[in-house]
């Protein structure tokens, strides 16, 4: 995959851009936005780790270099001194001879054990390879995802204690480095990437940072004014309700939605949506009352 073109950017494209394209693609991609859309599933996990690649310094200069092949930077580096050191060879100036900077064509660890096997002949033996990657789901409650926790995950026997910060997304993969399969010829281990499944939650609806519910609001408050109570991920706040509110109004609670990933103290809005509820079970008296204000 290109991930500079998953994200629409040019090579060159600064940091800020990449997080910028980032957040625009994994709202307009979201599962939650897209039910039971396999593209748009597929899509957002391309996205995902596109921006778990480029958001990262060093990935990202191992993959302007190699290219496909970027996992193998450090192997194919190693590969590069000590064929120096041996009086040269098919390297040179820090790339492959002949080659393109984007790395080679080769798709997976084989392909790239039969370039050095071709390289280096008997010597393929002695060449460290990065271990595989492993993959898993971890299942949490929108209300789990909205604070920084702590937790231990068992994986091949070994636990591991991890951190998770407050407002990752559902379909969101992290990188948990050096805890996948073990490396050949004493190479680096592989790393553990964590995708998180959070489930729907039965009172918000999220979207990005921003968080949606509808609240039943009385046909009295609606005409004449008055407060109502509504919930939050911290509780019940009251609102002020204007006269003559109308059925399907929005308002907007600042800074009242979830937590913005990694930006610690930011937070997305609340947006209420009132639904007026219209009174039943009225006496003639409430009836006739209703009258008077229909012929008034």
């Amino acid at each position: 995959m290109d991930y500079y073109a998953i994200l629409g950017l040019p090579r060159n494209a600064p940091a800020e851009a990449v997080r910028k394209a980032y957040r625009k693609l994994a709202r307009k991609y979201h599962p939650d936005l897209n039910p039971n859309d396999k593209e748009a599933e597929r899509k957002f996990k391309e996205i995902n780790e596109a921006n778990e690649v480029l958001s990262d310094p060093d990935s990202r200069r191992k993959y302007d270099k190699y290219g496909d092949q970027w996992k193998h930077a450090d192997q194919i580096e190693a590969a590069q001194r000590e064929r120096a050191s041996a009086g040269g060879g098919p390297f040179q100036g820090g790339e492959p001879s002949g080659g393109r900077t984007g790395g080679f064509s080769g798709g997976d660890e084989q392909d790239l054990n039969d370039i050095f096997g071709s390289m280096f002949g008997g010597a393929r033996s002695q060449m460290r390879f990065r271990g595989q990657d492993y993959q898993a789901e971890l299942h949490m409650d929108l209300r789990d995802a909205a604070i920084t926790e702590k937790r231990t995950l068992t994986v091949n026997g070994k636990q591991i204690r991890l951190t998770i910060p407050a407002g990752v997304e559902n379909g969101q993969t992290i990188r948990i480095k050096g805890h996948g399969g073990p490396g050949m010829n004493g190479g680096p281990a592989g790393d553990l990437l964590i995708t998180f499944n959070i489930a729907p939650d039965p009172v918000f609806k999220r979207e990005g940072s921003n968080l949606y519910h509808a609240v039943d609001l009385p046909l009295y408050t609606a005409v004449l004014g008055g407060e109502l109570m509504v919930p939050t991920l911290d509780g019940y706040v009251k609102v002020t309700v204007k006269p003559e509110t109308q059925n399907g109004s929005v308002v907007r609670l600042k800074g009242k939605g979830f937590p913005v990933y990694k930006q610690e103290g930011q937070f997305g809005d609340l947006l209420v949506t009132y639904t007026v509820k219209v009174p039943e079970h009225l006496t003639e008296k409430q009836k006739d009352l209703f009258r008077q204000l229909r012929d008034a």
